[in-house]
């Protein structure tokens, strides 16, 4: 906004208070109708009371037509010199776009059909000193002067919904998708919780975490990367179906797929396995895809998605060998490099296992278009995972892979504790953080007895991108990271 703008708005504030002795930011107002509610109900003569904020303003003289818009939807008001009194019409003259006021009157319907409120009264609510970006829509349903730059919508998510009704219809849509992952879990007799977000120690996966320091215990702390640790002692304590829906923080890279602050859902249930984690991930992403306006098939960019269950099921080596033509984990690790380097594969790795997982994703993963459980991964890849009997070297764990996206993880947890305490110290020695650290109170958990045991996180931005057609994961999160302006 320029100077200029911004010193008429406030000329006008001005105005309000010292002219019309009008406080332009009161502390309360009357009860409103919701818009959709207004609608709904029809022409009245009985007074209704409405809140908003004004998106048009059209002016004939001693008539004043404007566009009030609240969360639910946007009506006409009709504003005339003979029905409103001189102080109304006296703030209405000091009102711009984005101010947001409160009318009474009745409603009835013009002879072009519009529904209208005729105002007979109006408050000022909230006086805007910064001008909204005025997005206009023709008769085809085309807009116009639509803002494009979207680190400005990304830093000022207030334009951003104001302006953009796809962006507002999506967080709505989130908020919907969630509540369904919710629902689903607590119908059958899962238990949510909340576990700590500060750590002593970090795990549950492999990943860089953020740091920080506790300063009245003068210890070393850090942000989560995963619950999964735990959730798990809850279930050794007797908690059979737990779960919980909240943040993780991986000190890594921002791109189209990451964010290193993101929600996670993570999942336990007791005397289940990896196949039960198919069967709930199937039912709680159709009851998403539900919530979200979709039926048996959606659209993702440009890509028809079909998610009739069962969802296709492929192993790991298996489509790993077809897709390269090659047993690349009978590789060296020298022969792994030079295929990687030669496919322009982005990666600093030099361990094996990585470089494996990196090919994977290269010819198997990203090619996958519909929902996929690439199940029965290496035992190098899956050190948390159980041992599938009967197939040397392969773990009962599947990822969920739909339009090249991994969606989800899970495993037939690991409840072996001489087993996975020899898993968690070849992890903490190679680790850069806690070299030889290990999570005692876990394998003291795990000690005690954990019955088998399925277990799953979701990638929840991810599964907000996939059944709203949203590219750009930051585009599912209200508040993504970005830069300071003054770098």
């Amino acid at each position: 906004m320029s100077d200029e703008k911004k010193t008429v708005r406030e000329e006008k504030l001005l105005r309000l208070k010292e002219d019309l002795n009008i406080n332009p930011y009161p502390a309360r107002c009357l009860e409103s109708m919701s818009i959709d509610e207004i609608r709904d109900a029809g022409e009245t003569e009985d007074n209704i009371v409405a809140s908003g904020r004004l998106t048009g303003k059209r002016e004939h003289g001693k008539t004043v037509f404007a566009d009030l818009r609240d969360g639910t939807g946007s009506i006409q008001l009709y504003l005339g010199r003979k029905v409103l009194s001189d102080r109304d019409w006296s703030v209405l003259n000091l009102l711009d776009l984005g101010d947001i006021v409160q009318v009474k009157g009745s409603v009835f319907t013009t002879r072009t059909g519009e529904l209208t409120v005729k105002c007979e009264g109006m408050e000022l609510l909230s006086k805007s000193l910064k001008q909204l970006p005025v997005v206009k829509v023709d008769a085809e349903g085309v807009a116009h002067d639509e803002v494009t730059d979207r680190d400005f919508l990304y830093r000022h998510r207030c334009v951003d919904l104001q302006v953009n009704r796809d962006s507002l219809d999506r967080f709505v849509k989130r908020s919907r998708i969630i509540s369904a992952l919710r629902s689903y879990l607590d119908s059958i007799g899962f238990l949510e919780v909340e576990t700590p977000v500060l750590q002593p120690l970090y795990g549950g996966a492999a990943a860089e975490p953020f740091e920080t320091m506790y300063g009245s215990m003068n210890q070393q702390f850090y942000l989560r990367i995963a619950t999964e640790l735990y959730l798990k002692r809850l279930i050794a304590g007797g908690i059979d179906r737990v779960y919980e829906l909240g943040k993780d923080f991986r000190n890594e890279g921002i791109d189209r797929t990451h964010s290193p602050e993101f929600t996670q859902l993570e999942l336990y249930e007791a005397y289940a396995d990896y196949s039960v984690m198919m069967n709930r991930f199937e039912d709680m992403f159709c009851a998403a895809a539900e919530v979200a306006g979709h039926g048996d098939s959606f659209v993702y960019q440009g890509e028809n998605i079909d998610i009739t269950p069962p969802f296709r099921r492929t192993g790991f080596l298996d489509s790993l060998r077809k897709a390269s033509g090659e047993d690349l984990f009978s590789w060296e690790i020298e022969d792994l490099r030079r295929l990687i380097d030669k496919n322009g594969i982005i990666t600093q790795a030099d361990d094996r296992i990585t470089m494996l997982d990196k090919l994977f994703d290269h010819y198997v993963a990203r090619r996958i278009q519909q929902p996929t459980f690439v199940i029965d991964y290496p035992e190098e890849l899956s050190p948390l995972a159980k041992r599938k009997e009967g197939a040397s070297g392969v773990t009962e764990r599947f990822e969920v892979f739909i339009a090249g996206l991994e969606l989800a993880n899970a495993f037939s947890e690991q409840n072996n504790p001489v087993l996975q305490r020899k898993i968690l110290k070849e992890q903490a020695d190679a680790s850069m953080h806690r070299k030889g650290e290990l999570d005692e109170d876990f394998l003291y958990a795990l000690e005690t007895g954990i019955p088998p045991t399925g277990g799953m996180g979701i990638g929840v931005d991810r599964l907000v991108m996939i059944l709203t057609d949203t590219g750009k994961i930051r585009d599912t999160i209200l508040f993504p990271h970005l830069r300071r302006n003054d770098q």
